[in-house]
């Protein structure tokens, strides 16, 4: 028996709309607002999360890059980030000539410490962008003020939150902008792709030229922009995706439950979500103190756990700061994240849950 820790749900629809756009050889649209499916990808976007407006690119990392540009961020400006996330956090910052500035984590569910954030704040601050890990909600009420106090804006680093809510709002529509990702590994995908969400039409235009070279009318570079579009056959896929994105958060949510109802008596420290927070699921992780054995057991057995993220990115070779940041290096080395996605099945929840406890 061999359990992934996440794959993608791609089924006959998606087949067959990516083949009716190969036959029609309409592959991607170099147009402001883009081809067919992107402008249908992104209506059903904003219809999801509620927000007026919604952004179709390339990957989650061009999503970030762009919101980024979006701000006009810049050389000798400073970006406070979570260390304990995806380098690409990290990267879309370095890449406009900023700072990333690393900010330590809670220790309930491995978001921004809000007390941390504020310490570090400088003149230099430009933007902070809070990490949704594993689809936990940042604490947004407590960074939203300490942004407002020094008037600081605020991109939501949403890549692994699609369908996570807090007071029945979405993530990536609290501040400014919000960025999604569409690996293959996420609660949906596009094959690759990302977006960004925004209630702000003056992001929303300049979000449209940045994607696409700085330009309106072709040829007409007005803002500095990349080639960040996204092809018709990813927006294609994603917009099947969205149909069945409701359903695949129904799964996890009942597959979570499970697994944590036959975890609960074990000496492990489960996820559990806040008052008020509902969370996607994307991964379910627990945290405990031998996590590297238990991992590879989990691992011999054919079970896909896996450890986001052992390395930290403050920590990892082109970083390598010296900064101290205490709960961050702790999640690292007990974190350990279990397969609940679509395709597992309730026998692979008892058999994961079995395996665990008889290892222990």
């Amino acid at each position: 028996m061999k359990i992934p820790i996440n794959i993608p749900f791609v089924g006959r629809e998606e087949i067959s709309v990516v083949t009716s756009i190969l036959k029609n050889g309409a592959l991607t649209s170099s147009a402001n607002q883009g081809g067919k499916y992107v402008q249908d990808f992104e209506k059903s976007v904003s219809k999801f999360v509620n927000s007026k407006y919604a952004i179709a690119v390339n990957s989650g990392t061009a999503a970030l890059q762009a919101a980024l540009y979006a701000l006009d961020i810049k050389h000798g400006d400073e970006v406070l980030i979570p260390s304990f996330t995806f380098v690409a956090t990290a990267n879309s910052v370095f890449s406009t000539g900023a700072k990333p500035v690393f900010v330590d984590i809670l220790k309930d569910n491995f978001t921004m410490d809000p007390d941390d954030l504020q310490k570090k704040i400088t003149k230099n601050t430009k933007a902070i962008v809070p990490v949704h890990l594993y689809g936990n909600v940042a604490y947004l009420d407590r960074i939203s003020e300490i942004a407002k106090k020094f008037n600081i804006p605020i991109i939501e680093d949403s890549a692994q939150s699609l369908g996570s809510t807090f007071k029945k709002k979405h993530t990536g529509t609290f501040f400014e902008m919000g960025c999604f990702s569409m690996y293959p590994a996420k609660v949906m995908t596009a094959g690759e792709g990302g977006f960004i969400v925004t209630n702000n039409k003056k992001f929303r235009d300049k979000l449209l030229m940045i994607r696409n070279h700085g330009m309106i009318k072709g040829y007409d570079t007005r803002v500095l922009g990349l080639n960040l579009r996204l092809p018709e056959i990813n927006a294609a896929i994603a917009t099947v995706q969205m149909k069945k994105l409701p359903k695949f958060l129904k799964t996890r949510q009942k597959n979570a439950e499970l697994l944590s109802k036959l975890l609960s008596k074990l000496n492990l420290n489960l996820p559990q979500q806040r008052k008020n927070e509902n969370v996607n699921w994307y991964l379910y992780t627990i945290t405990t103190s031998k996590r590297n054995s238990l991992l590879k057991k989990l691992n011999v057995k054919g079970i896909g756990a896996a450890s986001y993220y052992p390395i930290p990115v403050h920590k990892t070779p082109f970083y390598k700061s010296k900064m101290k940041l205490p709960v961050t290096d702790w999640a690292a080395s007990h974190v350990l994240s279990l397969p609940i996605h679509p395709k597992v099945t309730t026998k692979n929840i008892e058999f994961i849950a079995k395996t665990i406890s008889e290892i222990l």
